[in-house]
């Protein structure tokens, strides 16, 4: 009997040999294509010991932006339901290009962004949500208490209640996230370490090119890349 991933997510990752799929990688110390552990640059101001430690929370989910959070399958769909309606999505939708993303801190943790908000950007976003919700299984209580629905603003309690994530639609920001935490003393070291790391990505347009359907084996399992399609429509 096939034993199914506990989670599955949608993101939206670069391909496998893209440059910057290669240089999260190396950065996080993991690559979520191969589900191998990598060693990370030594970075001025930080012990390797403390980027390990700050960068454990992306590393474990892979370089990505979240599109459709990590969900339970539903019980009345299957994992073959799934990889078809993965399938379907990507060969409808057409690739298009962030004008420009940059490095920036969210909060205490640093990502790439877009240097503004784009239509077509959250449009997209939207459309992913929409389109897998029929496979998302409700969430459990445990599962919503872990997102604190108390420090949420009313309109991300309403999204966390329908959807099972709160950031979504209106409250949407695309981010792919280099670091946990960091604190204000470390932030302006960090903040130059990532600008001068991606300085070939930033300030340039990036393709979402494709989509990546990502799975969890087990509760707390790094996730891992099960398929990567592009988006082929016209």
């Amino acid at each position: 009997m096939k034993v199914l991933p506990v989670r599955y997510a949608i993101y939206f990752t670069p391909p496998a040999d893209a440059p910057l799929t290669r240089a999260a990688s190396h950065w996080l110390g993991r690559d979520a294509f191969t589900g191998e552990d990598s060693p990370q640059p030594s970075v001025t101001g930080f012990t390797p010991e403390r980027l390990a430690e700050l960068t454990a929370d992306p590393r474990r989910y892979g370089f990505h932006a979240t599109l459709k959070a990590p969900f339970h399958l539903h019980d009345t769909k299957s994992e073959a339901d799934l990889l078809e309606a993965f399938a379907a999505f990507c060969g409808k939708t057409a690739a298009f290009n962030i004008p420009s993303v940059i490095v920036s801190q969210i909060g205490p943790f640093f990502a790439l962004v877009p240097d503004q908000t784009y239509t077509a950007l959250q449009d997209f976003a939207a459309s992913v949500v929409r389109h897998f919700e029929p496979f998302r299984a409700p969430l459990s209580e445990a599962d919503m208490a872990r997102r604190k629905p108390e420090k949420l603003n009313d309109s991300q309690r309403a999204h966390l209640l329908q959807w099972g994530y709160p950031y979504v639609f209106d409250d949407f920001r695309f981010h792919m996230t280099l670091t946990g935490p960091v604190t204000p003393e470390d932030s302006p070291a960090m903040q130059a370490e990532l600008n001068g790391r991606f300085a070939d990505i930033t300030h340039q347009p990036l393709a979402i090119t494709g989509l990546g359907l990502f799975i969890e084996d087990s509760r707390g399992a790094p996730f891992t890349v099960h398929s990567w399609l592009p988006l082929s429509g016209s």
